[in-house]
């Protein structure tokens, strides 16, 4: 079980009680009705999916029902950081 820490509650809280949300930072396109089908689908669809170190959207359902961000390591499902949305991961490669 991952205990997962909300920046917003300041408090470390089971995983069931938050609900996760896709990858972090994705950028939506500034024009998209003139992307192509081929391009609207890589931005709805495709995602990095690395393995190592990932951001990713949590929201605290059970708590405070906000969304945030946390920064995971995808082989061994540790939770390294927690942090706001709109502001940048203090980690950002490989730890080791």
């Amino acid at each position: 079980m991952l205990l997962i820490h909300c920046p917003h509650c300041r408090e470390m809280r089971e995983e069931e009680e938050f609900s996760y949300s896709g990858e972090a930072h994705i950028t939506r396109p500034l024009q998209p009705e003139l992307l192509t089908d081929e391009e609207w689908g890589d931005y709805l669809f495709f995602r990095t999916n690395s393995k190592g170190i990932h951001h990713e959207m949590w929201f605290h359902a059970v708590g405070c029902r906000r969304y945030f961000n946390v920064t995971r390591d995808t082989l061994s499902y540790e939770i390294l950081e927690s942090y706001l949305i709109g502001t940048q991961p203090t980690i950002t490669g490989a730890t080791s």
